[in-house]
Order: C-alpha cells, then sequence, then structure tokens
C-alpha cells in the first residue's frame, strides 16, 4: 500500500471511530477510486471477466479497507429484537396490486443492518420457499439483485428473496467479514444476525420452514457456506458462487493467502470447518461455481467446498459432464451422490471465467452474461432438497 493509501485508510479510521461515517466512507472512496492505482471498473455491461494480479486494487479492497472497529463506538445498544422493523416499501410497478420489494432493518446481538425482501405478489394462501442472497464486497442488495435477476425468478417461480446487507460501517468495501473468528460460529456476530434474519422473515410473512435456502458471491459465498455450516436446522441448502470454505482464515493474512492459493490442506482434504458449525456430522447439501480463471479467489476454493461437504457423507464417485452455455462458455460439471441416489454435491467449474456470477445480467456488477446460468440452476438444486428431519 503507498503512502497516499495508507494515509487515506489512517484518516477514514480516525473518522469512523468518531463517529463521522459520512466523511469516512468518502476517505474510502478517494482510496479505492486513485490514491493507490488506476481504478478498476466492476465487471458488467456485458465485459468478459478481467483476471487481476494480486497487487490490483481487487485485493487491496481486502488489504487495504478492513480494519478492526470498535464495535461499541458503532453498534446500538439496544437489546436484541428477533422481529425486523416494518419494511419501508418500494413504489409498486405498474399493473401491480401489491408492493414486491421492500426495505427494513433488523438487530440481533446488538448488530443492526439493512435488508430487501422481495415477495411475489399473488401470492395468497401459498407458503412459499425462501432464497437469502448475500452480495460480495463493494455491492448492495439492489446491485446483487439485478445482476443475478433472483426477483424475476421468484416472480415466475413463486418464492422469496431476501437480500442482507452489510453495512460500511462493519466494513468499509462492504464485504461480509468472512475471515474474522468472531463471525465463523453459531449465535455468533453476523451468521447470528443472518439466521435470526431469516426465522423472522419466515414467521412474519408465513413462509416454508422446510425450504429456506442461502446463496452468495465471493465473500457472500464464504459467509452463505458458515452459515449453511452453522445453522443445517434452518438451511436445507447452500450455493457458493467464486467463494471459500467456512474456516479458511481467522484474520486478514490468513485471508489474503487462501483467496491466492486455497485453504491449507490436511491429509489430502479441505479443512474442515470447525470454527463455523455447532453441528458436526451434519452435511448441507452444496451447489458450487466458480471460474477457472479467477484471479481474485483462486479455484481451488471451489474444490475444497465441494470436499468440504462430502467429509461427513458417504457419496460415491462423482457422475462428470462437459456442456456448453448458451452464448458459448464451456464448463465441468461434477454431480456428487450418496448411497440412496440423493445429490449431496454439485461442483460447476466454468472454463475461461474470472471472478463474476456466471449467467448474470449486464445490470448489476461482477456478473458474466455469457456463462452457465448459475442462477437458474442454484434453484434447481435448492428445490430438491427440502429440509430433512434429522436437521
Amino acid at each position: 500500500m503507498n503512502d497516499t493509501l495508507q494515509h487515506l485508510m489512517q484518516e477514514a479510521t480516525r473518522l469512523t471511530r468518531s463517529g463521522q461515517l459520512k466523511e469516512a466512507t468518502a476517505a474510502i472512496q478517494r482510496a479505492l477510486r486513485g490514491a493507490a492505482s488506476p481504478p478498476v471498473a466492476p465487471l458488467s455491461q456485458g465485459s468478459p471477466p478481467d483476471h487481476r494480479s494480486r497487487d490490483d486494487a481487487s485485493l487491496q479492497v481486502l488489504e487495504g479497507c478492513v480494519f478492526e472497529i470498535d464495535p461499541a463506538a458503532l453498534e446500538p445498544s439496544a437489546a436484541s429484537s428477533e422481529v425486523p422493523l416494518r419494511p419501508t416499501p418500494a413504489p409498486p410497478r405498474e399493473g401491480e396490486a401489491s408492493v414486491c420489494f421492500s426495505s427494513g432493518s433488523h438487530t440481533h446481538a446488538s448488530i443492526t443492518r439493512r435488508y430487501k425482501l422481495y415477495l411475489p405478489p399473488n401470492r395468497a394462501g401459498s407458503a412459499m420457499p425462501l432464497v437469502v442472497m448475500l452480495h460480495g464486497c463493494t455491492q448492495s442488495a439492489d446491485d446483487f439483485a439485478a445482476g443475478t435477476d433472483m426477483n424475476e425468478r421468484a416472480r415466475a417461480q413463486g418464492f422469496a428473496v431476501l437480500y442482507p446487507e452489510q453495512s460500511c460501517d462493519a466494513n468499509p468495501s462492504r464485504c461480509w467479514n468472512w475471515f474474522k473468528h468472531n463471525h465463523q460460529r453459531r449465535d455468533c456476530g453476523e451468521p447470528g444476525l443472518i439466521a435470526s434474519l431469516s426465522r423472522a422473515v419466515i414467521a412474519e410473512h408465513g413462509l416454508d420452514a422446510r425450504r429456506i435456502y442461502i446463496a452468495g458471491l465471493s465473500a457472500g459465498g464464504a459467509m452463505a457456506a458458515i452459515v449453511a455450516a452453522a445453522y443445517p436446522d434452518i438451511f436445507a441448502a447452500a450455493g457458493v458462487h467464486s467463494g471459500l470454505p467456512c474456516g479458511a482464515a481467522g484474520n486478514v493474512s490468513e485471508a489474503l493467502v487462501v483467496m491466492n492459493t486455497g485453504a491449507p490442506s490436511v491429509r489430502g482434504t479441505a479443512m474442515k470447518p470447525a470454527r463455523a458449525s455447532n453441528a458436526p456430522g451434519v452435511a448441507v447439501p452444496t451447489i458450487v461455481f466458480h471460474g477457472d480463471q479467477d484471479r481474485t479467489v483462486h479455484p481451488r476454493n471451489g474444490e475444497q467446498l465441494v470436499k468440504a461437504t462430502l467429509a461427513t457423507t458417504n457419496a460415491l464417485a462423482p457422475v462428470v459432464e462437459k456442456g456448453i452455455s448458451p452464448r458459448g462458455q464451456h464448463y465441468t460439471r461434477s454431480l456428487h451422490l450418496d448411497g440412496q441416489g440423493r445429490s449431496v454435491a454439485e461442483h460447476w467449474l466454468l472454463h475461461g471465467a474470472g471472478h463474476a456470477w456466471s449467467g448474470g445480467r449486464t445490470e448489476g456488477s461482477y456478473t458474466d452474461a455469457t456463462g452457465a446460468d448459475a442462477s437458474g440452476e442454484m434453484l434447481r438444486f435448492f428445490f430438491e432438497h427440502p429440509l430433512r428431519a434429522a436437521h
């Protein structure tokens, strides 16, 4: 990090701790957009994924902007609330009788986060599934919804979508803090908040508690893996795009290593998710997407995510098939079944792809419109897996 960037980040830290959050955000944006290196544009507007080197802005987002903040200086002191505040409705689309995409906030264990919730119209009398979507660094709920096209799919297929939103107070780049030890266990930190918010939304809107799923991109994918491992009694399946296995890192330095090379291996298998789960031996079915040219999160992490899922199952040898998306991207899909013929994991290796949501829409950032349809395939995988009674 050069001297100018270092100075701006120190100034951002000082402003944050003094409660001047607007000024701190402006300092962080100056640091990211010009002080350290030329700006890097998000992957959007149909551009192919860019393959960035280790010392570029994509990793400086983590190395330069993640710093410890005293939670007492930022989080409200109010008691934990298990019920979200009444959402603020968004303007309805022309011809719609009810509001579909609303916003609100939720507090759990003195942590408060904003969220967006999509409920499809004309859903009377139906207990719908819920898909929880965790955005990546620098993204927002609206950006992630646009890029993944989940709201339109929810409208067509009849399910709800919840988008918890990370705050700049908790992480200046809006990354979920998957690499911090205090955000890696059941009922602690961000996993506890996400699970509590999911429960509250299920109860308030009468959703189907046996069909609750979680997915995410990059830092959001890493957090989705942690939340699923910590709460196998809530989440029936997980989807991780360009993410990392839970328990892979406990601090920023370890995070940079695993992003660059993959998690440390133990006797040839991925690191077990011991930090994340209080329910050992329970594997949540997981579908993984990862580009083999991802220069931000090494594709080995996708392989290790699948290994971690299979570690507590009696999965058979994978069924491997090769395919090509409608717009020309090649991929290899590995399907892992257990002894009863049920799928427990899928791994989609996207050939030539970088760090972007495969098959996403150009309206959102970090998308690759040429790729296989990650949103559709995740939904197909999710709905094959209602929560098992054993959970």
